[in-house]
């Protein structure tokens, strides 16, 4: 096996890609025939459609790699297995980027019109969709590649207009007009857990609003507002019932000034007293509180603005002017006419688009709606009964809370790419329906008949992700595949759509299918950048999972970063993790090619655990066999990824290849040199099984240069190791034994390390132990002085520490490696001391530093970050020198 390429960018796609290649026509991709004792069992997961127009980041990755863990160790374990794969048509986002692709050629789309505008879309998505796909595929993800689901092709169209008309024949859509978060960019509704709120610095207007006939001595009565602006579509001015000072006023009336419309002033107890004056001014056109108020005191809506959020015609000066114009034209009037009380400042949270980030203009609008209230119940039913689980925990809480503050869903988007609303109307006779089939004449009355204009929100369509990419639109809840793979078994996916898509899913799966759509949901943790903050072009933080798989491997990448998964809410991620499971892959690789070297005179035949460390390292086999089985139960990647790497790189490489170079000479023993083979390759090809699912490439490569008596035709289609057999070799006493070898054995070791001895250099090493492990370490002397190159080996338990020696306490023992007549004392104490004062100079800088309050303030997060990390480091060489001085005073 050679290494050539591995350190350029081309080596691990060019070793890469004819192993996918291989797995994908030999269609193991497929839903898989299953095999053994799980043979009857299914295992599917829907993969999060991402956008047809989007590119691999960081969290795909992250998310790619747990899913495909998840789907080989699966399929190895014999169930029938698919990862169905697909992509979303994603709305606003790909009408933003034709449309802006268009105007780079100077074409409009309203000049084309609808038709060639969705042309043009599915030219876009033709050219650029596939992208991402194929990025997931150099990733190794084991997806249906050849059946690629679409939230717009046939099937699924059907599928969604299916959804809509019986909602709507149901009473759960209705049309209506409501307050909507809308993009005057894009120009189109939000839905309101699309909408992003960011904290603004700006200001709270005090108005006076004349009393139309003064009450006493009360001539106006004072507003605050964050919005000057809207008082142009004011209708009412609310006061609480309870509030004393306006008691005397409720049901007089002000004339709003510029506008010089007469308005009420009425009672609600929504109104909070202790805002500004506890005189509220009512906009029930552009506020979705206003707008409550205003249906219950009956008020008049006017709306204010056109589409674009700009003064419609009919007031004055200020029509035309967009709302930052109109804000300022508005104040100042009030300014001029004497009406502007004061101003103070005032931070607040203000909605934005989640595509343009545009402020979203609460707007009166007559729109499509899902009425949750009819679908909630099921959805939370499902997850407080433990049908559908949530990883880690705490998130099935988030979910509930989201349900219940959940109000109706705007379902209708003002875009042309997208699913059309399948409502058809006659103009002639007022006949109207929902209908999955296109209609074209009016059945009451023959007249031709038109469809409604707008489109349906995207999360719509991908809410019926699960059960209509299995057959659903075409064939309802008889299609054979839903019947035999329904529910899925996993679905992983980011914290930020819990609500947008997790919980949508569930509630149209319940009343779809009568089914919850999956059993489990995995919610990975955000990757962030480095510095702590999301990854952003503008910050400059980003990292591209394209470029790391070319310097690290698809194989380096995956497993950095399930390293990095921990549980928290947020990853920031480290390219030195990245960095370390490529070395880790170069340390497996190169543990495989010592076992294949020394495979003269081998033979296939059952582990033999002839020596304590055969048995060792079976039994510490039979652990990780557990361990990653019980990881993978529970969903904790990381500490899945924590325990193959310990086995790989301390236990098997580290010391039992170590323990079996002296028995696989040609003077070796035949028959303990064969047992030794055979355990060699049982451990290696057990371990990479259990490795596979997260490192697929390098193990399928080290599976075919096993030799095998009879073994699956690859790595992706073998046997998962079962822990239950594997426990017949746990053995306790083995592994303490060999554990005690390892502990002094490395003692003797770092020793030389520490003061710079040859490691062929022998010395007298003396171990103080309790009566139990002198026993079993005289069992094992030869090898710890072989190992550990000693020349002497003392063991008893009332050894003493000899003069002029290094101590090391581990595991209960007490290991002194003489270092007289290797060692210049006097002047490794100067050398130490000098080295331990300046250190510990060094280390009380930063300590002043970091307890200065005023540095902590001004300092960036990362460059506190980096000094305590700094300190932490120089105060761990304090303690080593310190150990030192102790050996050598």
């Amino acid at each position: 096996m050679s290494d050539a390429g591995l350190a350029s960018k081309e080596g691990f796609s060019e070793r890469e890609r004819p192993i996918f290649e291989a797995w994908r026509d030999a269609g193991y991709f497929l839903r898989s025939a299953g095999f053994g004792e799980m043979a009857n069992q299914s295992y599917t997961i829907v993969i999060p459609p991402p956008n047809v127009t989007g590119v691999l980041h960081m969290g795909h990755a992250l998310n790619d790699t747990i899913q495909d863990a998840c789907i080989r160790r699966a399929r190895m374990q014999g169930m029938q297995t698919r990862w169905i794969l697909g992509t979303d048509h994603a709305g606003i986002a790909t009408q933003t980027k034709v449309d802006k692709h268009l105007a780079e050629q100077g074409i409009n789309r309203r000049e084309i019109g609808r038709e060639a505008f969705i042309e043009a879309c599915q030219e876009w998505r033709l050219e650029y969709g596939t992208t991402i796909v194929n990025q997931i595929a150099s990733m190794g993800c084991s997806c249906d590649y050849e059946h690629e689901q679409f939230t717009m092709s046939p099937e699924f169209s059907r599928a969604v207009r299916k959804l809509f008309v019986d909602w709507y024949n149901d009473g759960i859509i209705y049309r209506g007009k409501r307050i909507v978060n809308w993009c005057p960019s894009c120009t189109t509704a939000i839905a309101d857990d699309e909408a992003e709120y960011e904290d603004e610095h700006g200001s709270l207007w005090y108005l006076r609003y004349p009393l139309s006939e003064p009450v006493g001595d009360i001539e106006y009565l004072v507003v605050a507002t964050t919005r000057p602006e809207t008082m142009l579509g004011d209708t009412g001015v609310a006061v609480n019932p309870k509030d004393e000072r306006y008691k005397d006023l409720i049901g007089k009336t002000v004339d709003l000034p510029i506008v010089g419309r007469k308005i009420p002033i009425f009672a609600d107890f929504y109104v909070d007293s202790s805002f500004g004056t506890g005189a509220v001014k009512t906009t029930p056109a552009h506020d979705p509180n206003d707008f409550a108020m205003g249906e219950r005191a009956g008020l008049e809506r006017i709306n204010i603005f056109d589409e674009t959020a700009h003064v419609v015609e009919g007031f004055g000066k200020f029509s035309g002017m967009d709302r930052d114009e109109a804000r300022a034209a508005v104040v100042d009037a009030f300014e001029q006419l004497g009406l502007l009380d004061h101003i103070e400042e005032h931070d607040h949270s203000v909605m934005h688009c989640y595509r343009c980030h545009n402020k979203l203009e609460p707007w009166l609008s007559e729109q499509w709606f899902v009425a949750v209230d009819k679908l909630k119940a099921p959805a939370a039913k499902a997850v407080e009964s433990g049908q559908i689980q949530f990883h880690p925990a705490r998130w099935l809480q988030v979910y509930l809370d989201w349900l219940e503050n959940l109000k109706d869903w705007c379902i209708s988007r003002q875009l042309w790419w997208g699913h059309r609303i399948p409502m058809f109307y006659c103009d002639k006779c007022g006949w109207k329906a929902a209908s999955v089939d296109d209609i074209e004449v009016c059945p009451e009355c023959g007249a031709p008949v038109r469809q409604d204009e707008d489109v349906l929100d995207t999360w719509f369509s991908s809410q019926l992700w699960p059960f209509a990419t299995q057959g659903w639109g075409d064939m309802g809840n008889d299609s054979p595949e839903l019947q035999k793979y329904y529910p899925t078994q996993v679905l992983s996916t980011a914290r930020d759509i819990m609500g947008l898509w997790v919980a949508r899913m569930v509630m149209a799966s319940e009343y779809c299918t009568g089914k919850i759509p999956f059993q489990h949901v995995i919610i990975h943790p955000t990757v962030m950048g480095a510095d702590g903050k999301p990854m952003s072009k503008s910050r400059g933080n980003g990292v591209d999972p394209v470029e790391l798989m070319a310097d690290y491997g698809a194989d380096g990448m995956r497993f950095g970063l399930l390293t990095q998964v921990t549980g928290a809410q947020a990853m920031r991620f480290d390219r030195q993790k990245i960095e370390g499971a490529r070395n880790f892959a170069n340390k497996v690789r190169n543990a495989a090619r010592f076992v294949l070297m020394h495979m003269d005179g081998f033979v296939p035949g059952e582990p033999e655990p002839v020596k304590a460390a055969d048995k060792w390292i079976l039994s510490r086999l039979a652990h990780l066999a557990k361990a990653v089985d019980d990881a993978y139960d529970a969903f904790e990647f990381g500490e899945m990824t924590r325990e193959l790497y310990g086995f790989f790189w301390n236990e098997f490489c580290d010391w039992y290849i170590e323990f079996s170079k002296s028995r696989l000479t040609d003077q070796s023993d035949p028959a303990d040199k064969l047992a030794c083979q055979r355990n060699l390759v049982f451990v290696l090809e057990q371990a990479i099984r259990l490795l596979h699912p997260v490192m697929p490439f390098i193990t399928e490569e080290i599976y075919k240069e096993i030799p095998h008596a009879s073994a699956a035709p690859m790595l992706i289609v073998s046997e998962w190791p079962d822990a239950s057999l594997l426990a017949k070799y746990a053995d306790a006493d083995a592994e303490r034994a060999v554990q005690l070898v390892c502990n002094i054995v490395g003692a003797v070791r770092s020793a030389r390390a520490r003061y710079g001895l040859s490691p062929k250099t022998e010395l007298k090493v003396y171990v103080k132990a309790a009566d139990e492990d002198c026993a079993l370490i005289e069992g094992q002397r030869m090898s710890i002085e072989s190992l550990g190159r000693c020349e002497e080996l003392i063991v008893g338990s009332d050894v003493v520490k000899p003069s002029e020696s290094s101590a090391t306490l581990s595991s209960d023992l007490e290991i002194y490696t003489v270092l007289t007549g290797h060692v210049d004392f006097d002047a490794e104490c100067k050398r130490v001391k000098k080295e331990l004062d300046k250190t510990e100079a060094d280390a009380e800088k930063l300590r002043r530093k970091l307890s200065n309050e005023g540095f902590l303030k001004k300092a960036a997060p990362e460059i506190i970050e980096k000094d305590r990390n700094h300190l932490n480091e120089l105060e761990d060489v304090i303690d080593k020198l310190n150990a030192q001085l102790k050996d050598i005073a």
